[in-house]
């Protein structure tokens, strides 16, 4: 696919993708990695922390405590969004700040942000969900197909 790519571009083209290849700086791969896998177990620890502190503190079930830790850290994640310290941790971190419920709040947080200016109907609760609404359609459908298949497996056996 690559040789296609490079059969449509003109020879001068091409000689200034190899200059460009040539001179582009390596890249950091075990820092990059290093601190996706830190901060990303960093936003996990937290995580846990908030979870024992409801067990502990507040006397959440194992079971019962996931629910408020998660509330808690779409709550911090968005108020670290809004003043726009997200970014600039992911700038630095990576792949590491898209821990699952935290990335995720960033993104919805992020569009919403980006698109306050066109009110909040149109602008925050319109553009919040594009990226929301594919994943959250995808992931009942897994769920639906999950049950299925689940619920056949018990009637089978």
């Amino acid at each position: 696919m690559a040789d296609q790519k490079k059969k449509k571009l003109t020879p001068t083209q091409q000689t200034y993708q190899a200059l460009a290849k040539r001179h582009e700086p390596p890249r950091p791969l075990v820092r990059n990695f290093s601190l996706a896998f830190l901060i990303g177990g960093f936003i996990c620890v937290i995580g846990q922390l908030l979870q024992e502190m409801f067990i502990h503190f507040f006397h959440f079930t194992k079971e019962t405590a996931g629910n408020p830790t998660v509330a808690v850290l779409i709550f911090l994640s968005v108020v670290v969004t809004a003043f726009g310290g997200y970014d600039k941790i992911a700038q630095w971190a990576g792949a590491g700040t898209a821990v699952p419920v935290t990335g995720f709040a960033n993104s919805i947080a992020s569009a919403a942000i980006e698109h306050k200016s066109e009110g909040l109907v149109l602008g925050v609760g319109g553009n919040m969900f594009k990226l929301a609404g594919s994943v959250i359609v995808f992931g009942v459908f897994a769920a639906f197909v999950i049950g299925l298949i689940k619920t056949l497996i018990q009637m089978g056996g």
